[in-house]
């Protein structure tokens, strides 16, 4: 698209107002609600019925995907008209729009930002099934990998396999330099008009295939979103470069994670998300361990989800558009779990990995959970928390239990306690701290776990909790501190508390 008429239509945008907050006000929180749940109509009715300002134009456009007239797209793009909208290829000769233009705000630990992503249409609005070399626009799991982002700087980033640009914006906050890279050059066209309409130019783009345009580079952080699903590949089975990497199985993930350890400097991390395969001779997160291990990495891995072959056959056909119980979900669906059943594959989780190039000062850690709870949004600090997690524990690594007796802690203070009693019990029969922060925690915990949390002010060491506890309790201490010690160790990693300054 051509520089200089995005910055017309930039002009045009923001002399228009188009933001989340203020579209939401044109058509009001109830129709905003439907509108989030696919219902448009709602929203549509109102749009129509008010004032035809250019940011009711627009939200008419672009986000509930009415028809405009040549008259109404004057109004809505002052500047460029409706010959130079349609120029650059945002709206059809019908007068509807060929792409999605849509705001985003951002709020996270390096403050508030509003951006504009330039996407292809989905499938509502397209009424068909998504075309192969569909650009995806901003979703959960777009959100997913921006929470997962940390918010330290850092010097050079690889942004693989960028799509609409996206993660490319949060990273370009904290870097010197972005390079952004996609086997799509239709993604690159899309997302570079993303970083032209949201003032970004530190991002250089760069077509091929995952990291055969980076060769013999290395960076201080990769983020990914890789497109990892897992497609029969088979002749008839539909194929979207957005999500198909175009390996069997798991292979595309696999690929990621082994290459990293070749394009990271010693220290840098990559943040990644994706799935792996759970197989009748195999864990799923064995077999990522196992990557990391060949590979040379440390790393830390999150399953948030696992799905049955047929669920996530089910939630991947409908993804492309395909009506469940219709004669095409059935046949794709019997490609699916033929393919599966080929390799044995009784499951596929999800989740989130950490990875880490070995570094001075680190200590090799290979870490495997299934967490459900963690949040998904930029301000969760989820990016933050799993690399203050790294850090704590390349330094309580070194220390032995005579030296972790002597530190002092503190409750974090995202940290709340839930108790449960039986009616008319002295005790309580349930204790469990939660975590608002990170991956939102939720350990159960026993008198003594709760009671040395709570004791967790700064003020007295481990070891002085420790014997005050075991008084308090009635219990041995040397027993008390072998139970101990581990715990507090662990919710010092998973930062539910943290080290006194």
């Amino acid at each position: 698209m051509e520089s200089a008429m995005l910055a017309r239509l930039r002009v045009d945008l923001d002399d228009a107002g188009y933001t989340v907050e203020a579209l939401q006000q044109v058509w009001g929180p109830e129709a905003d609600a439907a509108l989030h749940r696919g219902d448009r109509v709602p929203a549509l009715r109102n749009a129509r019925a008010t004032e035809p300002t250019p940011l009711a134009l627009l939200a008419r456009l672009f986000l509930v995907h009415d028809v405009l007239n040549d008259s109404e797209l004057d109004g809505a793009f002052p500047g460029l008209g409706a010959a130079g909208i349609r120029s650059l290829g945002v709206v059809d000769e019908v007068g509807r729009a060929a792409l999605d233009v849509r705001p985003l705000t951002s709020l996270d630990a390096t403050g508030a930002v509003d951006w504009w992503i330039v996407s292809d249409l989905d499938e509502q609005a397209l009424g068909t099934a998504l075309p192969p070399d569909h650009v995806l626009g901003v979703g959960g799991a777009s959100l997913t990998l921006a929470a997962l982002q940390p918010t330290t700087p850092a010097d050079r980033v690889l942004d693989l396999g960028t799509g609409c640009g996206i993660q490319s914006l949060w990273a370009a906050r904290r870097s010197r330099r972005v390079v952004a890279t996609d086997i799509s050059s239709r993604a690159l066209e899309l997302a570079g008009a993303t970083f032209a309409l949201s003032r970004v130019e530190n991002v250089e783009l760069r077509h091929g295939d995952l990291y055969a345009p980076v060769a013999g580079e290395r960076f201080d952080r990769i983020v990914s979103n890789p497109p990892f699903v897992i497609t029969p590949r088979r002749e008839g089975v539909p194929v979207y470069e957005y999500r198909d990497g175009g390996r069997v199985g798991d292979g595309i993930v696999e690929e990621v994670v082994r290459g990293a350890a070749d394009h990271l400097v010693p220290g840098g991390t990559a943040h990644l998300l994706g799935n792996w395969e759970y197989r009748a001779d195999e864990d799923g997160l064995s077999r990522v361990t196992r990557w990391l291990e060949q590979a040379g990495l440390d790393g830390w891995v999150i399953e948030r989800e696992r799905q049955s072959p047929a669920e996530y056959a089910g939630t991947w056909i409908r993804d492309g558009g395909t009506r469940a119980g219709s004669a095409e979900y059935e046949r794709l669906m019997r490609e699916w779990l033929d393919d599966f059943a080929a390799r044995g594959v009784t499951a596929v989780g999800f989740g989130y990995l950490v990875l880490r190039l070995p570094g001075p000062g680190s200590s090799p850690l290979l870490r495997t959970e299934v967490v459900s709870t963690a949040r998904s949004d930029a301000a969760s600090g989820l990016g933050d928390a799993l690399l203050a997690g790294l850090a704590l524990h390349d330094r309580l690594a070194t220390l032995d239990d005579a030296a972790f007796l002597t530190l002092r802690c503190v409750v974090a203070g995202d940290v709340t306690e839930e108790r449960h009693y039986w009616p008319g019990a002295e005790g309580p029969t349930v204790i469990r701290l939660r975590q608002g922060g990170g991956l939102s925690r939720e350990i159960e915990a026993d008198a003594a776990l709760a009671g040395f949390v709570g004791a967790s002010d700064g003020g007295l060491s481990v070891g002085e909790i420790v014997s005050a506890l075991a008084h308090l309790l009635e219990v041995e201490e040397g027993a008390l501190r072998e139970q101990l010690l581990p715990q507090v160790r662990e919710l010092l990693m998973t930062g539910l508390l943290r080290l006194s300054a």
